[in-house]
């Protein structure tokens, strides 16, 4: 058979250094590349090519072929075996006004009187249609911990129920009343707490304030907190873009300050700040995703205490970095309607998170009958790299994945389009930032 530069194979430069690095997602290797050794690989001139035959950088297009099938069946049967993340909204109302909330323009149904009668038809619904599998609950929003009290019974309900299953329990949660449900929580079994804080104090009450006008960060800073006190995981959510991305050196060191950064329980994610559906009018805050990663990068050279805060993906470098491997190969980056359900008070199911409460993205309803649109969801469901035109003969395919389909649809109107990554560009960052230096 004819040996041939894999398509799996990815090289490029790595960022403000002369060396390469070289990988193949579907052999799994990957190694850095002395500038005349990348540059032989790249016209094909090197004298030696044996140990590029042997990782797999070389291969001929039947072993490719038996590889990538192969592959695509361990995923798709991980896949089926994989835990789902349910999500439900009890109420799409929030106490904060975010300045790039993407839920804002949505029109909401009224909030129906009967609560109890929606979750119960909820956990029914998961009890027949979710029957053995491995599946958690994320209660979600707007904001799902609202103080009043009749909001405060319907979370109280849903708990009782969650946890009549023993079902382990998620919370995506601006943090503001948190102190008030904790000792309700704690009975749970709760599995993480998400908060967002976007900046030291006068960052975040400017981008996340009350709709009141109050300041949130204080009380959000002591919900983090009061959650590794008791135990409980924190995920910390920073949502970035130009208008606050510099404040993340002070944001860190406020978390290393307060303890947080030394707990096991507590962990990190940066979030770009981009426009979904109507959402975020001022694009010039915007980044796109190199150009947000790109200036992270430059940050982590002056303030690399950043680090203990958070340490970004850079695609698969920070796994390679702190795993030794690659990942799995990724046929599929987007969880809808496959790992990743949600639903709504008002009875209807949606895809994700991203979809969630949109009019028009419904996938069918729970209440008060069970209907779906297969159609549709056998859509969702299909949706992968070898299903996207466009992902079809892409070299960077396996770690991307498609990306994210809501955002696809958003773009242009259909799931089965892709949401690209910069992967190569990402992964010159990553390596300059893990293994370079």
């Amino acid at each position: 058979m004819k040996l041939r530069k894999s398509k799996h194979t990815i090289t490029a430069k790595l960022q403000d250094s002369d060396s390469w690095y070289i990988l193949n997602t579907l052999s799994g290797e990957a190694d850095l590349l002395e500038s005349e050794m990348a540059v032989q690989f790249q016209n094909n001139t090197l004298e030696d090519p044996t140990p590029f035959i042997e990782k797999g950088y070389f291969m001929d297009e039947e072993t490719e072929n038996s590889l990538f099938k192969n592959a695509y069946l361990e995923f798709s049967d991980n896949q089926e075996k994989a835990e789902i993340q349910v999500f439900y909204v009890p109420d799409y109302s929030c106490n904060f006004k975010c300045t790039y909330c993407y839920q804002e323009e949505y029109v909401q149904d009224s909030r129906p009187q009967n609560q109890k009668d929606i979750i119960d038809a909820f956990f029914t619904y998961l009890d027949q249609k979710f029957l053995g599998k491995s599946f958690y609950l994320t209660l979600f929003g707007g904001e799902p911990l609202l103080p009043s009290d009749s909001h405060r019974k319907t979370i109280e309900y849903f708990l009782d129920k969650a946890d009549e299953r023993n079902l382990s329990l998620a919370i995506v949660t601006n943090g503001f009343s948190l102190e008030s449900y904790l000792p309700r929580l704690k009975k749970s079994k709760l599995r993480e707490i998400q908060l967002t804080i976007d900046g030291p104090k006068d960052m975040h009450d400017i981008r996340r304030p009350l709709k009141s006008g109050g300041e949130t960060f204080d009380k959000v800073s002591n919900a983090v907190s009061l959650c590794l006190e008791n135990d409980i995981p924190v995920n910390l959510r920073v949502v970035l873009d130009k208008q606050n991305i510099d404040s993340l050196p002070q944001l860190a060191d406020h978390a290393i300050r307060k303890g947080w950064t030394a707990s096991s329980l507590f962990k990190t994610q940066l979030g770009r700040n981009y426009e979904l559906h109507s959402c975020q009018k001022e694009h010039e805050f915007l980044f796109s995703r190199i150009s947000m990663y790109e200036h992270i990068y430059k940050m982590l050279q002056e303030h690399p205490e950043v680090l203990e805060f958070h340490r970004p993906a850079f695609s698969l470098s920070r796994f390679l970095y702190e795993q030794g491997e690659l990942p799995d190969t990724l046929f599929d980056s987007c969880p809808g309607a496959k790992t990743e359900w949600a639903f709504d008070y008002t009875g209807r199911i949606y895809s994700c998170t991203a979809t969630v409460g949109k009019d028009g993205e419904e996938l069918g309803e729970f209440y008060p009958e069970i209907k779906l649109n297969d159609q549709v969801i056998e859509q969702w469901q299909d949706r992968d790299i070898c299903s996207i035109e466009e992902c079809k003969d892409c070299s960077v395919q396996l770690a991307c994945g498609g990306g994210c389909a809501a955002v696809a649809k958003n773009r242009t109107g259909s799931v089965l389009s892709p949401d690209c990554r910069p992967v190569k560009e990402l992964m010159s960052l990553g390596f300059s930032s893990y293994f370079d230096k």
